[in-house]
């Protein structure tokens, strides 16, 4: 972690966007609707306090996003770097290298959140950073209008599961209420974000079903999308999100496991887990990071070297909570 790297309060943050201009905003790669929903929540306020704001993401933003994008052309010279939703720079894709050292402030909810940036604004409590987005956008005294509620409320849908996982907090209904209070389009949202597959996803979640693996007495579940996969069943990029999340509702499963080959020989893996255990401190063990129910990690080496890295990591959290449990019988 970086040592000088300055927490900020809420005062302070509020203070920091007031003082300065020409932001450019970051969303980290294999984008999301937490990170697009704050990003753009937070260019739409700024905006309107008479800001100029751009943002840019690593990857190509899924068409399923159009409902609130901004695709207006950067017409000044950046001064400010913000990166939102994004806990460690490397998540920053094939943009990290080039923003090293130069990213002014970050605004997360990650307990993962290295402190990277110049800056930090971080609330470990929220379920979502636009949950965050909207705190600060109101402290600032913005207006809302719908654009800027469509944008938030994705993020919130997004990174609760449609408001069903653990971390939704009063705080986080109270915000949804007030984003449908100014007009959000919440069935259409949810529709689109959990509701709408494309015919590729269909196949690859058949595929990706026949060959899921059981491990440990049942209690965690692999589900690998390879390459090949992607190939046979023509589904896109944004089309492998949320792989995990189909273990959740498996009967006995403690954690789902996501095996996604991004390239030759790399695997990106994401994690969804139920107490006890801690996906951010498995995911920590291979270099990667998260929350307590969700997190990810990358692992370099064939299929089979990934599944056997990840499994290593879940077997150890599974012992010591078989530990635990009998110490307390």
């Amino acid at each position: 972690m970086n040592s000088n790297c300055e927490i900020l309060t809420l005062a302070d943050l509020c203070r920091y966007l007031k003082e300065n201009d020409n932001y450019l905003v970051l969303t980290h790669a294999s984008p999301d609707g937490d990170t697009l929903g704050s990003a753009y929540g937070l260019k739409f306020g700024l905006k309107k306090l008479g800001k100029k704001v751009q943002v840019i993401c690593p990857d190509e933003i899924p068409h399923k996003y159009d409902y609130f994008m901004d695709d207006s052309e950067c017409d000044f010279i950046p001064e400010t770097v913000v990166a939102v939703d994004v806990a460690d720079i490397k998540l920053l894709g094939n943009m990290w290298e080039r923003f090293e050292g130069r990213i002014d402030l970050n605004i997360d909810h990650h307990v993962s959140n290295t402190h990277y940036a110049k800056k930090l604004y971080l609330d470990e409590t929220a379920a979502a950073t636009a949950e965050s987005i909207y705190e600060i956008l109101d402290e600032l005294g913005v207006e809302f209008d719908t654009r800027i509620a469509n944008a938030l409320y994705t993020g919130l849908s997004t990174d609760t599961g449609c408001f069903k996982y653990g971390n939704v907090t009063a705080r986080t209904h109270e915000i949804a209420a007030k984003l449908h209070a100014i007009g959000v389009d919440a069935a259409d949202i949810n529709r689109i974000m959990f509701d709408t597959k494309s015919k590729g996803r269909v196949k690859m979640e058949t595929m990706v079903l026949n060959g899921a693996e059981f491990h440990f007495d049942e209690r965690c579940m692999i589900l690998a999308v390879t390459r090949d996969i992607q190939k046979k069943t023509g589904c896109s990029k944004s089309d492998m999100e949320g792989v995990a999340s189909m273990s959740r509702s498996v009967e006995g499963v403690l954690v789902g496991v996501a095996i996604k080959e991004s390239e030759k020989d790399v695997f990106k893996i994401s994690l969804r887990t139920y107490d006890p255990l801690d996906a951010s401190e498995i995911c920590g063990k291979l270099g990667g990071g998260g929350h307590k129910a969700a997190a990810g990690c990358t692992v370099k080496g064939s299929l089979k070297q990934a599944k056997a890295a990840i499994l290593s990591a879940i077997k150890e959290a599974l012992e010591e909570v078989d530990a635990r449990a009998n110490i307390t019988q």
